[in-house]
């Protein structure tokens, strides 16, 4: 019964109307405004901001021609062997003797080039169309050099043109040197077999290297060139490596592909 008396004067005592109400406390705003603006920031973020992602591949220092297998026309015994490794020949030069049935024949470049490879000795048997050395097409010591980079099939058509790239070159040490700095020149399309790449670089390992997880794409990248460098091209460091690059060298090239939206907007 005390209770209930104490209840129903409650109940009949005027609103304290004239009391403030406190909705907030000022902690509470700050916290507040806070989250509007980052969520403002985001917003805006989704609406012009962008993405930048990269796509890592195995990629080879050549010279822009390429190189091309030079194999045998006639069978028979190798008696001479009259080039080396890493000559420059102009075309039509010889490179083996070979004694065959029919008399001594000379097998001979097809276009001029540097002989990257040697692959028959004095002695040795051979059968017409074998293998015998690897010519890389280049006329002249001073030939600008190129990185091929061999990308997956599916990230050819997101490589925008003139896309910057990365190249940690096998051979110099990037903790000191740095990167090889460059730019995409052109992308094949089509995606490429392993003989292609094969014929290409003068190298059947390397094109079947490259197509263990399926048949890539070939971007030519243009090294950019400075002039205060030992090598002749632009490094991530002021120097770069104190000799100069060779082609057929192996790198991983990492290629700057077109920036996305983080936001896909679909409109009616």
């Amino acid at each position: 019964m005390q209770f209930r008396q104490q209840a129903l004067a409650k109940l009949q005592s005027p609103e304290e109307l004239d009391l403030p109400v406190r909705f907030a406390r000022p902690q509470g705003w700050l916290v507040l405004s806070v989250t509007v603006l980052v969520m403002a920031a985001a917003s805006v973020w989704a609406v012009t901001g962008s993405v930048a992602s990269t796509v890592s591949a195995p990629a080879v220092l050549t010279h822009g021609e390429g190189s091309y297998i030079l194999q045998s026309p006639a069978a028979g015994q190798v008696t001479a062997v009259l080039a080396k490794e890493g000559q420059r020949l102009p075309a039509g030069s010889p490179v083996l003797k070979v004694r065959t049935a029919e008399g001594e024949a000379v097998v001979r470049t097809v276009a001029a080039g540097r002989i990257t490879a040697l692959a028959a000795t004095i002695g040795q048997i051979i059968s017409t169309g074998a293998n015998v050395a690897a010519v890389e097409k280049v006329a002249g010591a001073d030939d600008p050099l190129y990185a091929t980079v061999y990308v997956p099939a599916e990230n050819a058509a997101s490589i925008p043109e003139d896309a910057a790239v990365d190249l940690t070159v096998q051979t110099v040490p990037s903790q000191e040197y740095g990167v090889l700095r460059g730019h995409v020149k052109s992308v094949d399309r089509a995606a490429q077999s392993a003989r292609q790449i094969a014929a290409f670089l003068g190298d059947s390992q390397l094109g079947e290297q490259f197509t263990e997880d399926g048949r890539p794409v070939a971007v030519l990248v243009r090294l950019d060139k400075a002039s205060g460098t030992k090598s002749g091209y632009k490094w991530s460091s002021a120097d770069g490596p104190p000799y100069r690059l060779t082609s057929m060298t192996m790198a991983t090239g990492s290629i700057r592909l077109a920036d996305q939206r983080p936001v896909d907007w679909l409109l009616p």
